[in-house]
């Protein structure tokens, strides 16, 4: 029986812990033990507990700068944690920095980064094993010889009952509101939609839990309001909710890899996205869905339109596409890379 020690470096659950915990379940049920820390409590703690792993508070320290310093005083209690493991899971980038306090010990350090970076510090070859979110993530890596393993969605999530009522079709954006997942290009392409087709509805389902940028976020929904966008909070089962959807859409500047996108389309939801970092990884423009510029509500409405008048067809090769990410097939090349 294996040992994992996986670390978050938020308290708060988003993509690449959603990433992590849905590996865990699945090494937990091949009978690994499991133990997460994560700094402070509740959120990806009690999704942990949740799941029946153990938990443990540490404190990496966040993305500000100077930020790092409590990373150092952390060290001790990092060491002592992954005494007790077989494999120790850094879960991100910030993570790395708890690297130089494991050096010596026989468990198996693996680095997953979930990012396109603009630096790989030099602590990080002290990993064992790196984890790469897609290929652009990977290429951003070099010299590290870094392993491209696609986040892993859930084939057959359970149901969700969509905030909005019946009528459609229905256009969705869901994720962070951000100005690096550009939420607003989409509420900008609503009167091209419309004028297309007028009984359209986009919804926007999400928030911004880190309060990263109120302004964006009051302008997003100021638009949203003027435009008629469909505004909700953000919902615990997403990948449930976007069965709901005819077309799911990601306008992104920037993006490692795009889960919501492989959610949407493990449902047979087809996608429309932009062909930055590694969605064009995931998407097959014309048949699992489309891929535009970033930064162009026109070409955003065409391609939603498009691939409204073609759903039909889309959706079964949009399903099928998204077998390579299936959580099984993820804990599969997991244990090969660090067995």
């Amino acid at each position: 029986m294996a040992r994992i020690l996986a670390v978050a470096p938020v308290a708060q659950p988003g993509g690449a812990e959603t990433t992590m915990l849905r590996l865990l379940r699945e090494l937990a049920g091949r009978a690994w033990t499991v133990t997460v820390a994560a700094r402070g409590p509740g959120g990806v703690l009690d999704a942990a507990a949740a799941q029946g792993h153990a938990t443990e508070v540490l404190d990496l320290g966040g993305l500000d700068r100077g930020a790092g310093a409590p990373a150092v005083r952390s060290w001790p209690r990092a060491r002592a944690l992954s005494r007790r493991a077989d494999v120790v899971l850094l879960n991100g980038t910030v993570c790395g920095r708890a690297l130089p306090a494991l050096r010596g010990l026989r468990a198996r350090k693996v680095l997953s980064v979930h990012d396109v970076v603009a630096r790989v510090p030099r602590m990080w070859r002290g990993a064992d094993v790196v984890l790469a979110a897609s290929q652009a993530v990977a290429d951003s890596l070099v010299p590290l010889p870094a392993h491209v393993v696609y986040a892993p969605v859930d084939p057959d999530p359970p149901p969700a009952d969509p905030p909005w009522g019946a009528g459609g079709p229905v256009v969705g954006f869901v994720g962070r509101i951000e100005p690096r997942k550009a939420p607003l290009d989409l509420v900008r392409a609503v009167p091209a939609l419309r004028a297309r087709v007028p009984d359209v509805r986009v919804v926007m389902v999400g928030d911004d839990p880190y309060d990263g940028d109120p302004d964006y976020l009051e302008a997003v929904e100021h638009a949203a309001r003027a435009a008629g966008v469909e505004r909700h909070g953000w919902m615990d089962n997403a990948p449930g909710l976007m069965r709901h959807l005819d077309v799911l859409v990601l306008p992104s500047r920037q993006e490692p890899f795009g889960t919501v996108l492989a959610e949407a389309m493990a449902v047979g939801t087809p996608v429309v996205a932009t062909r930055v970092g590694g969605l064009a990884e995931v998407v097959e423009d014309g048949v699992t869905g489309r891929l535009v510029d970033p930064g162009d509500p026109d070409a955003l409405a065409g391609a939603i339109l498009a691939v409204l008048a073609a759903r039909a067809e889309m959706s079964a090769p949009a399903r099928a596409s998204v077998r390579r990410f299936h959580t099984a097939a993820y804990a599969d090349r997991f244990e090969e890379l660090v067995g």
